[in-house]
């Protein structure tokens, strides 16, 4: 036999072997009895993702269909079998309780290839433990008093842009002005640099902001691959970050740490920490481990602090001004609490007088249950886990676990009327004696979002500005109900938020 014939029949035996492979990956749950839906060979039970089917649909609609049937029920992410939880007993196990079996998120991450892949959200293990150590100092609330006057003058420009608009025309398209007022703040923030683009929506940092979540590098085949191989991907060198957003914001830190350093600029802000803890070379943690940051470590904090700081707050302001239009008691309620506040602290809007405004918190919290930005939480099992109380559920070493926190959201036993907008689900009585399995929008325990603060506060302000100073109502061209937009794997509306709006 020559070598030509022993290497095609090498290669058929290889294809055929994870031929079988995938095949038995693909029947994992319907052996073990546990109910799930049948995968599809490429996409797993993802089929029609960004195409036919948004992103949050997919997991209200698997919640639904399967919740009561146990712990979790069975799922297929691309070609491998996850856990998909459907009780809130067994999300404080992984999140909080049982923690250190489930500390990796398992996305495909590979920093020195592709730097921007280097950040928080991103690590697993011991480099997630490192860098969420490193930069837990940065998000205290003495952190957030330094930043929250550079918020309130861009939120008094946010106010003047949007009253010169109504004065054109009473019919507004909130969703990109909320955009645009959180790129300005992430983008003073994070980089110090005047974004501008409240008064140009075509400004450089928009538009990049806008790729950022919605370009990829890879088509549907190549993030499957990537999705189903994460480690194997990383070890051929493969990359995720499109390489215009990689360029892009590789130079913007480089030229921002650049000009700090050489002229001695010192903002209070997220880069200035940053900056910091790349000088400090002294610094050390409890176990010895060097607190610095590499230049591409800070321009992947940065980027993602960037990325999702912005989409995350300005899609639930706009998702809350969208449920005010249409409960205006509620809007009435909430603008008498603020100036209420307000008046207790003469007018001025500070770190203190925003804390103290409930009434917003509550409208925010519910507007997160609602329309909860990201409508899945990702974690990894590193070892084999059995359910307490049901041995026969076993999430395997090496198993992909989804939480589907936004269908949760909405599901009646833990929200009556869990589709009706009620920020008094989230009166201090309900909040105390709430399971915090039941409200998910930043995650839960040790790996929570660490820019919480942050968001929380940027979306305060802006809406308590906005509130102040502005009446919202529908209008013929507000679609109702909300379509999701199919590209986006966070929640955002399909065709923007048009509200009429007449200042007060």
């Amino acid at each position: 036999m020559g070598i030509g014939t022993l290497l095609l029949t090498a290669v058929i035996a290889l294809i055929g072997y994870l031929f079988l492979q995938i095949r038995r990956n693909m029947q994992h749950w319907q052996n073990l009895g546990i109910p799930c839906e049948e995968p599809n060979f490429l996409m797993g039970n993802l089929t029609g993702v960004r195409i036919k089917r948004a992103f949050p649909d997919i997991w209200i609609h698997y919640y639904n269909k399967f919740r009561g049937t146990g712990p979790f029920a069975g799922f297929y992410w691309f070609q491998r079998p996850a856990a998909f939880i459907l009780e809130p007993f067994l999300v404080k196990h992984i999140l909080i309780k049982d923690f250190n079996k489930f500390t990796d998120r398992g996305f495909f991450h590979n920093p020195e290839d592709d730097p921007l892949s280097g950040q928080l959200f991103l690590l697993d293990g011991h480099k997630w433990r490192s860098m969420r150590n490193k930069l837990s100092s940065t998000f205290t609330s003495g952190k957030m008093k330094y930043m929250f006057p550079t918020i309130v003058k861009i939120g008094h420009e946010f106010v003047d842009v949007f009253g010169e608009m109504t004065d054109k025309s009473s019919i507004i398209e909130v969703k990109e002005l909320m955009a645009r007022f959180t790129t300005d703040v992430i983008g003073t923030c994070a980089f110090g640099i005047e974004c501008s683009s409240l008064k140009d929506p075509e400004a450089e940092f928009r538009v990049m902001g806008r790729k950022a979540l919605t370009d990829q590098r890879h088509g549907d085949l190549g993030m499957a691959f990537i999705n189903s191989f994460p480690k194997f991907s990383r070890r051929i060198h493969l990359k995720m970050t499109p390489e215009h957003i990689e360029k892009f914001f590789m130079r913007i830190v480089r030229e921002t740490v650049a000009y700090r350093e050489e002229n001695n600029v010192r903002r209070n802000d997220f880069m200035d920490q940053l900056i910091d803890l790349k000088n400090n070379q002294l610094m050390k943690s409890e176990t010895g481990e060097s607190m610095s940051l590499t230049i591409e470590e800070i321009a992947a904090q940065a980027f993602v602090f960037f990325a999702a700081g912005f989409e995350t707050s300005s899609t639930t302001m706009g998702f809350a001004l969208f449920e005010l239009a249409q409960n205006e008691d509620i809007q009435k309620r909430l603008r008498e609490d603020c100036n209420e506040v307000l008046a207790r602290y003469n007018g001025e809007l500070t770190y203190e007088c925003i804390k103290d405004m409930e009434y917003l918190n509550q409208v925010i919290s519910e507007t997160l249950r609602l329309y909860t930005v990201l409508p899945v939480l990702n974690r990894e099992c590193l070892e084999d886990f059995v359910v307490p109380g049901y041995p026969n559920y076993v999430i395997k070493k090496g198993m992909p676990v989804l939480i589907p926190c936004g269908a949760i959201h909405r599901d009646e036993k833990f929200y009556p009327e869990p589709n009706r907008f009620n920020p008094d689900n989230f009166k201090a009585e309900r909040v105390k004696n709430r399971d915090s399995g039941e409200w998910l929008p930043f995650g839960d325990g040790p790996r929570n979002c660490i820019g919480m603060r942050f968001g929380e506060m940027q979306a305060r302000i802006g809406l308590a500005m906005l509130i102040k100073n502005f009446k919202f109502s529908v209008c013929d061209k507000t679609i109702i109900p909300i379509k999701n937009h199919k590209e986006s794997f966070l929640i955002a509306s399909e065709s923007g938020i048009y509200l009429k709006v007449e200042r007060v």
